[in-house]
């Protein structure tokens, strides 16, 4: 069973940046991919970004505009997501999500992840 724990959420201003943190624990990092969701009252939840096993390749759904950047650290069982020029449509509950299902090296929906943090509240204001 791995467990995930998000850190970095908060308060923050229109055009600023957070680095958002997730350590995982029992399980062996290096062979799960891992993503981050956000969801914002009202709405599905999304995905943000994602990153495949071992070195990591990230991928970002095209609606994200490029603002945010998604990345791994295997020796600290850590993967972070930075986001710059915060927009107030940002604000959502971000969660880690980290996935280890059969030959799959990366996911884009919720489905595809078998484990999930608690969330990390991101709050822009204007």
């Amino acid at each position: 069973q791995v467990q995930l724990v998000e850190s970095g959420g908060g308060l923050v201003q229109a055009g600023d940046s957070l680095r958002l943190a997730c350590v995982a624990s029992g399980g062996t990092f290096s062979k799960l991919y891992m993503g981050w969701f956000r969801q914002a009252p009202g709405k599905e939840r999304e995905l943000v970004a994602a990153i495949t096993q071992g070195t990591g390749i990230p991928y970002y759904p095209p609606s994200m505009g490029g603002r945010f950047t998604i990345s791994r650290d295997n020796a600290k069982n850590t993967v972070y997501l930075a986001l710059n020029s915060l927009e107030t449509e940002d604000t959502a509950v971000y969660y880690c999500t980290a996935g280890s299902q059969g030959s799959t090296v990366l996911a884009m929906t919720p489905a595809g992840y078998d484990y999930w943090g608690q969330g990390t509240q991101v709050t822009v204001s204007s």
